[in-house]
């Protein structure tokens, strides 16, 4: 590259060790051009000999090797948003943890090693042990060492069989002696965190126990993680959350959605509602009753166990249950887009952090980030769009549901992540203005005490509360097949349930208890005298025998806080500007509680964002018993409306716009009709002209939308439930959707259905152009064949013609016979079998015979 000749050679790299695809994916990414993997396929060969793969050929199983890492390399690059090979290539596009800083700097110019490590010594020390056990022992069989899950003479895990064990006894017992076993135990193990390198500073003088704050007030730090209703089962997410609020803590929805009824308290005066509810990429279930069921919104902008993914349901997980709470269909898999399509910058972030403040005026706003290089700007960024809470989520942990491929190497500790997060605030003066939090594979209280010393304020303990209620960690989460009820649908398997609030209180209880006895030994009273206190912590050990240079001082640097304390002081709202919708409220409210249809009309401009979004609100808050009819609510705005207009609107509103709308219409919509049309002196012809934003509808899950013009890009991802009508669309539209129908007037852009499981979609398309923009690989495309399907779809367009007086619509209508041979109708192959009238005359034929 130096010489520029890079671009006139290969480098082909002939490698024993590459084995999966992270090892390809750093070789290419380092500059590689191919790789040569040729142990990987003696290994197949080895195996192909003795007749192990059945009737496969040589080649065929080869091949099925080489697609597996293929598909592992396109997973990887999408995560990065990188679409061909030749720019991931040299592109370096990782970060490095453990390797020496000199090393880096010679053979990886331009990668960040922030802790440095390993070096050329320490590697040809491993090459030497390597080298010499491979001839001078006499070896059968080569270890399987246990890199993915625990196995006995292999890789340390934290959790084994011996410290579940004790764990589960000591809170079943309710002994905290017991569970002071399994925290030495976990202290004596060898280095498996970046914090089991590090000791506590002895400053102070020890403290009488009786003068450290109280356990009820520690714990009220803690939380139990994300985990969805979906991937955990009805009784273990219900048990974690009466737990929770048993101790003031916060239980998380995960992405699943959550039933109401949970919302209200059990006659035993336990509640099983959560807290936290969460608002992902996949929008699964999210509503506006969803929204003001809880005191803390965290908005999942990637996760630390498999960061890129989210939470993603294979179909036989999705019961009648989970489908319901989702928004989606029995049976059918639940696709967790990788980015969250309405965020593609700090501004849009901050729209999303604006329109949760307007649906719930009271809860407080949490974003969840991971820990990686940079995130400390990324949250600064998070602190000025107003956000009350940053969450940094560590590289491990999860419930296990996820691919090998992203189980190990994505992200880094949170103890990275953290430090350079609370020193980027702190330096920024915005460090008091929110609360940091973190997660992943937190198991004591020593770890807890470590992670205020980093910088946090509250502390999530997922995994290790799973274990509390009985999980054993046998990996197989995503399978269906959890033998302890934890991790599975299936209700027999749910009988083996055995976990209890109690034992969860315990476990909380007994962490708590272990940060009281080292703060008295440390000489501290209260966890907030020591957050952010890095000085307290020094570096202990080296780690292994060959890493050379490892060094902790980048994450033990102290930022100077000015006049603010480390922390934050007081748990408080960061408010927002007004909207319109003060206005309306004023307006509205008393009629609205006398009982009277309202009709309302304003001027609107493009800075009145989320309008509708606090009326709504207050229809499922203060009316939440009240059915209102469609309709009821009459909203008349002329202009252009701002970001997010009805967002979570709810059943009972209607907006009728004249003028045009920015994006994010109906983001969320939740009931409420939305009708948008040029002024009728507009000489534009609808159908080639746009009137709606990007991401419109994203996540709806009820309600209608009729636009007299086209939509822009990503229409209707994540639909699932509501109907609408455009007169165009631009590229990845219904992407994801899971529900609803989108009918689209005129034409779409590339990628149109790409990952679309659920709902239907009709486009017309008279130039048939669709098959060039299409993704296919979830859907099937047809003309429209049956009378059933016919008469819903002129209905439909029946409708957008009285709400919006389209010309465009009226022509379609006028010839029916001939447009509608000009219609597409899409449907997901996973719905084919499912519907209730089918769209082909081949399947009616079938259900005659």
């Amino acid at each position: 590259v130096k010489k520029g000749l890079r671009k006139f050679t290969s480098i082909n790299v002939r490698s024993s060790e590459c084995l999966d695809t992270h090892y390809y994916a750093v070789l290419i990414g380092a500059g590689a051009t191919t790789v040569n993997a040729y142990l990987a396929i003696d290994s197949i060969y080895q195996r192909y000999t003795k007749g192990l793969f059945g009737k496969l050929s040589f080649e065929e199983c080869v091949n099925r090797y080489i697609k597996a890492v293929n598909d592992g390399l396109l997973k990887i690059m999408s995560k990065m948003g990188i679409s061909v090979i030749s720019s991931y290539r040299g592109g370096l596009n990782f970060q490095s943890l453990g390797l020496s800083r000199g090393l880096v700097a010679d053979y990886f110019p331009g990668l960040e090693s922030k802790i440095s490590g390993i070096g050329l010594s320490g590697i040809e020390d491993m090459i030497r042990k390597q080298h010499e056990a491979t001839y001078s022992e006499n070896i059968i069989t080569l270890p399987i060492g246990g890199i993915y899950k625990y196995r006995h003479g292999g890789e340390t895990h934290a959790y084994q069989a011996k410290t579940i064990h004790l764990l589960q006894t000591a809170v079943g017992n309710d002994s905290y002696e017991l569970f002071k076993k399994y925290s030495k135990l976990m202290s004596e193990m060898p280095p498996i965190h970046l914090r089991d390198l590090l000791d506590f500073r002895l400053k102070n003088k020890a403290i009488p126990l009786q003068e450290v704050e109280s356990v009820t007030h520690i714990r009220k730090r803690f939380g139990s993680g994300s985990m969805s209703l979906g991937a955990l089962s009805k009784e273990a997410h219900e048990t974690l959350a009466i737990a929770m609020n048993r101790i003031g803590g916060a239980s998380c929805s995960g992405e699943g959605g959550e039933d109401e009824i949970r919302s209200v308290p059990r006659e035993n005066g336990d509640n099983a509602n959560s807290r936290v509810k969460q608002i992902a990429s996949a929008r699964f279930g999210v509503t506006a009753t969803y929204l003001n069921n809880c005191n803390e919104i965290e908005i999942k902008m990637a996760q630390g166990a498999k960061p890129g993914e989210g939470g993603q349901l294979p179909g036989f997980k999705v019961t009648k249950e989970i489908a319901k709470l989702r928004h989606s269909t029995p049976g059918v898999t639940l696709v967790s887009p990788p980015p969250h399509h309405d965020i593609y910058s700090i501004e849009d972030l901050a729209q999303l952090i604006y329109d949760l403040k307007q649906i719930n005026p009271k809860a407080r706003v949490g974003v969840k980030l991971v820990a990686s290089g940079g995130i400390g700007t990324i949250a600064a960024g998070v602190a000025k769009a107003k956000a009350d809470i940053i969450l940094i989520s560590g590289h491990n942990g999860g419930t296990g549901a996820t691919p090998q491929t992203s189980v190990k190497y994505v992200g880094l500790p949170w103890e990275m992540g953290l430090t350079e997060t609370n020193q980027i605030l702190t330096l920024n003066n915005l460090r008091h203005k929110v609360v940091l939090r973190t997660d992943g594979g937190i198991k004591t209280g020593r770890d807890v005490v470590m992670a205020a010393m980093m910088g946090a304020d509250e502390f999530g303990i997922a995994t290790t509360s799973l274990v509390a209620m009985g999980c054993i960690m046998v990996r197989q989460c995503h399978s269906d097949t959890c033998p302890v009820g934890i991790c599975t649908q299936n209700e027999e398997l749910r009988k083996k349930f055995t976990g209890t609030p109690e034992k969860v209180v315990n476990l909380f209880t007994f962490i708590a208890e272990e940060v009281r006895e080292i703060l008295a030994e440390i000489g501290f009273k209260t966890l907030d005298e020591i957050i952010g206190r890095t000085d307290l912590l020094k570096q202990v050990s080296r780690g292994a025998a060959n890493l050379d240079d490892l060094d902790f001082n980048p994450l033990l640097v102290q930022a100077d806080p000015g006049d603010h304390p480390r922390f934050c002081k007081e748990k408080i709202r960061n408010e927002v500007p007004d909207t319109l919708d003060k206005q309306i409220l004023i307006d509205a409210l008393p009629l609205i509680q006398s009982g009277q249809k309202v009709e309302l009309s304003y001027s609107v401009k493009n800075t009145d964002r989320t309008v509708g979004a606090r009326l709504s609100s207050h229809l499922v808050t203060d009316f939440k018993n009240k059915n209102f009819p469609e309709n009821h609510i009459k909203i008349k705005l002329r202009g252009s409306a701002g970001q997010s207009l009805c967002a979570f609107g709810v059943k009972g509103i209607k907006f009728e716009v004249v003028g045009d709308c920015n994006d994010y219409v109906g983001k969320g919509l939740s009931g409420a009709t939305i009708s948008i049309r040029p002024p009728r002196a507009s000489e534009l012809e609808t159908s080639e002209n746009t009137i709606i934003g990007n991401t419109v509808l994203y996540g709806a899950t009820s309600g209608y939308l009729f636009a007299a013009g086209q939509a822009g890009e990503r229409f209707s991802v994540r639909n699932s439930g509501a109907t609408a009508v455009v007169e165009g669309a631009g590229t990845n539209a219904c992407e994801y959707m899971t529900g609803g129908c989108a009918v689209i007037l005129g034409e779409v852009g590339d990628n149109f259905a790409a990952g679309m499981t659920g709902g239907m979609a009709f486009v017309y398309d008279p130039k048939d152009n669709l098959g060039n923009v299409i993704n296919q690989s979830s859907v099937i495309w047809q003309r429209v064949e049956t009378q059933h399907w016919s008469d819903f779809l002129r209905s439909t367009i029946e409708k957008h013609v009285e709400e919006t007086a389209s010309e465009h619509a009226k022509k379609i209508l006028y010839d029916w016979d001939l447009s509608k041979k000009d219609f597409y109708q899409i449907c997901p192959k996973e719905m084919l079998d499912k519907l209730e009238h089918p769209i082909s005359l081949k399947e009616l034929e079938k259900k005659a015979v």
